[in-house]
């Protein structure tokens, strides 16, 4: 009996290009993030809802409404509130409430999703603190009705302007785990809201969604700029990871850092403490000179996560909506990329390689 050589497996499929999209370029070698035809530095006065119809005319959607928060449905409230009372984690929240959400048509779910998501998010933030949730404003944008559905109060416009720069920032970045989840349910025909509920579930798993919440523990854990070096080094000594520093993609430093570091500052200097920036700063500088000293051949720069910390602790966010806060921004993304994987009309199904036992072959 002759037998056919098995297809080498690739684990992880890196390395495998699975799909051609105009939605972003990511060079890690360079540094560099293209953002629909965009540098990323060059978006960055851009409010996140341009983004959004830049990512979705790339997709070849050109006349979508403009996205805007939107109010959410009784069902979905019902759920968040039942969520609160069992103190669900808010991944598990967005997870939930995202999948209560329904609408005719493609391009209807995605402004449906663009819109309730910061709802959702700002919702439960306020009943897990034993609050009512608010209905977003009409004459706000989406950057605005998030911070205000967060506070009750109108927000200043430095922060205003810093939160569109994170969600520019985060709205797309190549074909990730959770952006790959999103189209692949989308190539079965299946609908947006199923695609993205998704993407959120593969967000929440650690190995994709990042550790923002623990670079910003490091700052508060060193304290002062004359603590940093030590605590650095022991931290180092004792295999340790220094948080907010390092990528699997960037071999240089993170163009994301670049800009959320400019706009972290921006944000402090005319709205917030500067003194804890300034120690941010500090640390980051002390960090860099450490790890290039004790590992000089793993180029390890500043990534989006250290200033992913700072930006959203400067905007009054608590560490369990960072995550959440990410998928806003996200969601721009996922929802171009289903755009895409529609019109290409292609199931995504790769194969698998059998590796168990013969069915003539004794189990061991």
């Amino acid at each position: 009996m002759t037998t056919q050589p098995s297809k080498r497996a690739n684990p992880g499929l890196e390395g495998v290009v699975a799909a051609e999209t105009r939605l972003s370029k990511v060079d890690g070698e360079r540094g560099e993030l293209v953002v629909a035809g965009h540098r990323l530095e060059d978006l960055t006065q851009r409010s996140f809802e341009d983004v959004v119809a830049l990512l979705w005319a790339a997709a070849g959607v050109t006349d979508a409404p403009r996205v805007v928060a939107v109010p959410l449905p009784p069902a979905t409230l019902a759920l968040l509130r039942d969520a609160a009372r069992r103190q669900v984690l808010p991944m598990d929240a967005l997870r939930m409430a995202t999948g209560t959400l329904s609408a005719d048509g493609d391009r209807t779910a995605a402004g449906l999703l663009i819109g309730a998501i910061p709802t959702i998010v700002a919702s439960y933030a306020r009943l897990a603190r034993g609050t009512e949730p608010l209905q977003p404003l009409p004459e706000l944008g989406i950057a605005a009705n998030y911070l205000y559905m967060n506070t009750g109060a109108e927000p200043h416009a430095e922060l205003v302007r810093a939160l569109n720069v994170y969600l520019t920032t985060v709205a797309d970045h190549g074909l990730n785990a959770s952006t790959f989840t999103a189209r692949v349910i989308a190539s079965t025909g299946s609908d947006f809201v199923s695609a993205v509920t998704g993407a959120i579930g593969a967000l929440k798993g650690p190995l994709h969604g990042g550790a923002p919440g623990p670079a910003l523990d490091m700052v508060f854990e060193i304290g002062t700029v004359e603590r940093a070096e030590a605590v650095l080094r022991q931290k180092i000594a004792d295999g340790e990871r220094l948080m907010g520093f390092g990528h699997r993609i960037y071999k240089v430093r993170d163009p994301r850092a670049d800009v959320l570091g400019a706009a972290a500052e921006r944000m402090f200097t005319r709205a917030g403490d500067l003194h804890l920036y300034n120690l941010a700063r500090s640390i980051e500088t002390v960090a860099l000179r450490v790890l290039q000293e004790h590992k000089p051949d793993r180029r390890l720069q500043t990534n989006v996560e250290f200033y992913t910390a700072l930006l959203l602790h400067g905007l009054g966010l608590e560490v369990a909506q960072f995550t959440p806060t990410f998928a806003i921004g996200r969601a721009a993304g996922w929802t171009a990329h289903c755009f895409e994987q529609r019109a290409s009309g292609r199931l995504i199904r790769p194969e698998s390689t059998y590796v168990g036992r013969a069915p003539n072959e004794r189990a061991a």
